[in-house]
């Protein structure tokens, strides 16, 4: 049987885990919702034939021996729980999120920012085996390309902001997103503030 993952490294993980110990006398697969309950999906395919599992707690059951796609049933959460202890309590805990604000057309936090950076580091250095992942945005103020290149330095800008705390740099993700995905939606050539900003994903 195999597996082509949809879902996040969460879901991919237990997923497998639940596989595993399911694995006699056949293969049973068992979909888990997503900590932020975003949907997600995960191809199960046997030798003769696939099925997708698209709802939290359906199962794909394939026995040994047996022909054709796996069989698709609702498995009851409570069970799965129960019998599966040990595997839910090594979860990780769920990504903490935090959003930092700059003023109008630089790097510079505004002063209430500092204060949630704190946090955030905070947060990074006492997750064990933490990483972070750091998205920069800008409002529609200037032109595309030129607020594609501000997203990004400020996502350095905060990275940096890590890294001077001793927080390893090789555990940092960094992209820019420029104007594309605005927080709060506005006309071009809009000064808003709320947008102006940086999330951090530490997870």
């Amino acid at each position: 049987m195999k597996l082509r993952p949809h879902a996040s490294y969460l879901l991919a993980a237990l997923t497998a885990a639940l596989l595993a110990a399911c694995s006699s006398p056949g293969t049973r697969v068992v979909l888990l919702p997503q900590a932020d309950d975003k949907p997600s999906a995960v191809v199960v395919r046997a030798k003769d034939g696939e099925e997708v599992l698209s709802r939290p707690y359906q199962r794909a059951t394939a026995a040994v021996g047996a022909s054709g796609a796996p069989v698709v049933d609702q498995a009851d959460p409570a069970k799965v729980r129960a019998e599966n202890k040990a595997l839910f309590d090594m979860r990780p805990p769920p990504p903490q999120r935090y959003t930092v604000f700059f003023d109008a057309g630089g790097t510079t936090l505004t002063p209430a920012s500092q204060q949630v950076m704190n946090e955030a580091l905070v947060a990074a250095q006492t997750r064990s085996g933490s990483d972070i992942v750091v998205t920069g945005h800008t409002d529609t103020k200037g032109a595309l390309e030129q607020n594609d290149m501000l997203s990004q330095r400020r996502a350095q800008e905060v990275v940096q902001l890590f890294i001077d705390r001793q927080f390893p740099a090789k555990r940092i993700e960094a992209v820019g997103r420029g104007e594309r995905e605005l927080a709060v939606s506005t006309a071009d050539e809009v000064d808003e503030p709320r947008n102006r900003r940086v999330t951090i994903e530490v997870r």
